[in-house]
């Protein structure tokens, strides 16, 4: 479809989006509480944050509750999942951050066989860390890092990465698509051999109470609260309204839409129709009950949410 034919109808698209007087979960389970506690604990011994956070989401949802940690240590910002995020505008990104005191970022894609940003890691660091004193570890010429952030951005991913590149070694820490594996502070995970260096990773910490209804949709839409909290409903009409109103409508291809819709009940109908998700159900009538096929508007959804965090919907910036 052509960029001005697609535009045709854009005008009527919504351009505020209704939260209906909803209230995005605080998911503040007890690991979170307690891998806080740990990771203050074990700050001691630490001699650089990475903290690591969503590059489609850069300001959005960074827990505030870390910044006391972070202004007391050197402190890097990794913004992963480079390859779903459109950096047109990266340096107004790094700009803003700099705003908020943040001058050390890395873009990178943990999941890349070799990436060459996660390379750079490690001198990065190092750099830093000589560069500050570190106290009571001034004699110690090995290093260890602290890697922190919210559910399901990466955090395993990194330090799975960071092993491949430096060790040729195979993963640590478990990797999963929904938030929540990790669930501890977990022992050192050495990721180089020269120098010696060790991180150690923790859970996923959202703050006890998200900021605003639409900071929470934007971290539901990455997956970074559990879909069900939310509504998956409720996410995939975000998600419909996030790619009009950015103009990102390659959705239309994806799923033969004859053109951008801001009708969600609409899109989902022709997502069951053309994927073939459909479900039985009984219906009352005045001769009695019959069973019809109708969409599954659930599972179409998912479908919708899922292909966006795959990047099947392109590259966006929801910030």
């Amino acid at each position: 479809m052509k960029l001005h034919e697609a535009l045709r109808n854009v005008s009527k698209f919504r351009t505020v989006f209704d939260f209906g007087g909803r209230e995005v979960a605080h998911w503040f389970p007890g690991h979170m509480a307690k891998g806080l506690k740990q990771m203050r604990a074990s700050l001691k011994s630490v001699d650089c944050i990475i903290e690591i956070h969503d590059a489609r989401i850069p300001f959005s949802g960074r827990n505030p509750v870390f910044q006391e940690t972070l202004d007391v240590r050197p402190h890097l910002l990794v913004l992963n999942k480079m390859d779903l995020a459109d950096l047109s505008n990266k340096q107004r990104i790094l700009k803003a951050l700099e705003k908020n005191r943040v001058r050390n970022v890395l873009f990178t894609d943990c999941l890349k066989q070799r990436d060459d940003n996660i390379k750079k890691l490690v001198p990065t660091v190092v750099e830093m860390i000589e560069s500050q004193p570190r106290f009571n570890r001034a004699e110690n010429t090995n290093y260890c890092l602290m890697v922190i952030g919210v559910p399901n951005v990466g955090k395993s991913s990194l330090i799975n990465s960071l092993r491949r590149t430096n060790l040729k070694k195979g993963r640590a820490s478990r990797v999963g698509g929904e938030p929540g594996i990790t669930k501890a502070v977990l022992t050192k995970i050495q990721v180089c051999e020269r120098p010696i260096m060790h991180l150690l990773d923790t859970p996923g910490v959202l703050p006890p109470k998200i900021e605003s209804v639409e900071t929470g949709m934007k971290l539901a839409l990455c997956g970074t609260i559990l879909d069900h909290l939310v509504g998956e409903d409720i996410i995939a009409d975000y998600l419909l309204y996030s790619l009009n109103r950015l103009e990102k409508f390659s959705y239309v291809e994806k799923y033969d839409l004859q053109e951008p819709s801001d009708d969600i009940q609409h899109v989902l109908k022709r997502i069951a129709v053309k994927l073939g998700m459909t479900q039985r159900v009984k219906a009352i009538t005045g001769v009695g009950n019959i069973t019809i096929t109708v969409p599954n508007y659930t599972a179409a959804a998912y479908n919708f949410i899922r292909a966006f965090r795959k990047g099947e919907l392109g590259q966006v910036m929801l910030d």
